[in-house]
């Protein structure tokens, strides 16, 4: 209860902090067009922030602040924002639903839709360039190189391609969790190393949250299947039951339920032992670990 209240806090400071950063201003052109409307609705009104949450935890590691940490966790929300707008177009995932409301394409149209998640995903980049988010050059410089990695082709944008692909070939578990990895995985362990990049932590530090941000992806996506598949779709806030229509490949498909319960287990056990080094002051991120396994939405 005390880490659900606490995410929730969280998310709050990052949706008031959002809520700043696209509104409307008489100063700047577009700001209040109809572009800008979908970026808020995309961006607004919904979500755990639960890559937001994690980068702050991983800075508070290292004794930075959650106001210091609060704008490249924007920026990092902005990405997934972008990320989801395009997966649920008509030539991606083709969703209607998210958050409990209509999709992007639907509530506006399919074009206003591409461009939104375009403007984010330049949105994101401009939040983590700006001197407001670090005053070192150099912490600017290394968060955007680590977030265009995360979300380009060497990440998430990789990653679903390969999804997108999948119904075509057969995968095998290692194939399969290299595509979750990508796709899913690669904001996650972002968020843990970008906590320690605005810290200046050591190389040993940042390499343990690193371990602990792959692990935590891997249980965050093997969660999800489990949810698309036992979920309820009030519930979760978007469709259920897809990934088994399409034929997707994923874990639970190839483990079954109780193998991939098993493995959920062992991930998240796997992300609290990479966070050792960090004793107590970690707490929250193990509780992370836990909370993303026993979700019900």
């Amino acid at each position: 209860m005390v880490f659900t209240k606490e995410l929730e806090r969280a998310a709050a400071s990052v949706e008031q902090r959002l809520g700043a950063l696209l509104a409307p201003d008489a100063a700047a052109p577009g700001s209040g067009s109809r572009l800008a409307e979908a970026m808020r609705y995309a961006v607004l009104g919904g979500g755990k922030r639960l890559r937001p949450y994690l980068l702050i935890q991983s800075a508070r590691l290292f004794g930075v602040g959650e106001a210091r940490a609060l704008d490249a966790a924007c920026a990092l929300e902005c990405i997934h924002c972008y990320s989801l707008v395009h997966d649920d177009l008509p030539a991606m995932d083709d969703d209607a639903l998210r958050r409990g409301r209509a999709t992007l394409h639907i509530a506006f149209e399919e074009a206003t839709a591409i461009l939104a998640g375009d403007a984010l995903q330049t949105l994101a980049f401009e939040i983590l360039s700006d001197p407001r988010n670090a005053e070192d050059a150099g912490v600017r410089a290394e968060l955007v190189l680590l977030l265009a990695r995360a979300a380009g082709w060497h990440g998430m944008a990789e990653g679903q391609a390969l999804d997108l692909a999948a119904g075509e070939r057969d995968m095998d578990l290692r194939a399969v969790v290299t595509m979750q990895a990508l796709k899913t995985g690669a904001l996650f362990r972002f968020a843990c190393e970008a906590g320690a990049v605005l810290g200046g932590a050591p190389a040993k530090d940042r390499a343990a949250l690193v371990a602990y941000g792959t692990a935590f992806g891997q249980a965050f996506q093997l969660a999800d299947d489990l949810l698309d598949t036992e979920g309820d779709a009030e519930e979760a806030g978007k469709a259920v039951a897809k990934d088994a229509k399409r034929g997707k490949a994923t874990l639970l498909a190839l483990l079954g339920p109780e193998a991939a319960r098993a493995r959920l287990a062992a991930l998240v056990d796997e992300a609290g032992h990479a966070l050792a080094p960090f004793g107590e002051r970690a707490a929250p991120l193990k509780q992370a670990a836990r909370f993303v396994a026993e979700r019900r939405a």
